[in-house]
């Protein structure tokens, strides 16, 4: 697995680019959360910089005064670490941590290595170890470390053959075996699911820190971690319930979504999510004291649609409503929305009776169609 070695807390500044004045306030809020992640990766911010650009500079994404600055700044305050609100490609990468002599990263390896921390079970580490991959694999250079060569063998090496290509080569063919693994264990869930298809399947789906494991703890009685950090949840946790229900009830918290989410992770967490789209019910959770709440439920849905779970009928959670005196009314089509605090217990008894009925319903159409 790709990691930066960590010999001291990161301390970073933040980045962004804002195309217009108008957009800035928008990029403001979006490095506030880049400061979450940044927290979350147990980095220290020592600064942010809003730069406002028509359009990313080819060579250094920021224009090169800001690039200047950064580097003064990173001398006075004793900076090792540039994280990029946005995506760099490899040549601005490359250039950026050239010219201001520190390692530069963007939101998306970040994001990257905070699920390599969190990630417990074997799958988990196998899907983010994959997308760290491909994510590195257009950036390898002649300075990259070179990889095991546990997949290598008599013939390996090719006359003639730079460095680079072993590397890149190493890195395909490591690629390629992870996705064999990932094949078998999917293999393994899909005869699990097979068991489970004569119960109501309930998944827990929003953006990273809306409450949804404190909601799962609180439906199912489990011990899942929490805390007020963005991906206290990766692996996907599932409870079977069965009293106070007509039928079996298969509840599964899953990881939270975020905006900006590398489409590498998407990818290698697909057979993961699968437990999203093969539910019979969604508990869509919202923040309902987050500021970006309707944003931020818009793309959930994105990546409820990116995963093709966007028809799955759905609750719409209003969490945390303790915390904020009304939320705002959300046009998402959701038939039913509840207000709920899942830490404080208010507006669970609703909740599930509504979840008991949906599952009555289930119950009653299985039947009858066998009957």
């Amino acid at each position: 697995m790709i990691e930066y070695n960590k010999i001291e807390t990161e301390k970073a500044i933040l980045v962004g680019l804002a195309r217009n004045a108008k957009l800035k306030a928008g990029v403001s809020n979006s490095l506030d959360e880049l400061e979450q992640l940044a927290i979350s990766a147990e980095a220290n911010v020592i600064g942010r910089r809003i730069q406002v650009r028509g359009r990313p500079d080819p060579a250094y994404f920021v224009g090169r005064g800001l690039v200047a600055e950064l580097k003064e700044s990173l001398k006075e305050n004793g900076g090792n670490c540039i994280i990029f609100d946005d995506s760099l490609s490899p040549a601005q990468q490359r250039n950026l941590e050239k010219e201001l002599e520190t390692k530069v990263i963007d939101r998306a390896i970040l994001i990257l290595d905070i699920f390599a921390n969190r990630a417990r079970t074997s799958a988990a580490r196998l899907q983010v170890e994959l997308a760290q991959l491909e994510y590195t694999l257009p950036r390898l250079t002649g300075a990259w470390v070179h990889f095991s060569r546990q997949y290598g063998g008599i013939g390996a090496k090719g006359p003639g053959e730079t460095q680079l290509e072993i590397d890149r080569r190493q890195v395909r063919t490591k690629i390629s075996h992870l996705k064999q693994r990932l094949k078998r264990l999917d293999v393994q869930r899909r005869t699990q699911r097979k068991r489970r298809q004569d119960q109501f399947k309930v998944a827990l789906v929003g953006y990273t820190n809306a409450g949804k494991s404190t909601l799962f703890n609180r439906l199912t009685k489990a011990k899942v971690t929490t805390a007020d950090m963005l991906f206290t949840t990766l692996d996907s946790t599932t409870r079977v319930m069965s009293s106070g229900y007509p039928c079996r009830v298969l509840f599964s918290d899953t990881v939270g979504f975020i905006k900006k989410l590398p489409h590498q992770l998407v990818e290698s967490f697909k057979s993961t999510l699968e437990e999203v789209k093969l539910a019979d019910l969604l508990l869509h959770v919202v923040d309902s004291s987050d500021p970006e709440l309707t944003e931020r439920a818009e793309q959930t849905r994105q990546v409820l649609e990116e995963i093709g779970a966007q028809s799955i009928p759905y609750l719409l959670i209003y969490n945390k409503v303790d915390l904020v005196p009304e939320h705002p009314n959300l046009e998402l089509n959701s038939p039913t929305s509840f207000e709920i605090s899942a830490l404080g217990g208010l507006g669970i008894a609703s909740l599930q009776a509504e979840i008991i009925a949906a599952s009555g319903r289930y119950l009653q159409s299985k039947t009858g169609s066998k009957a």
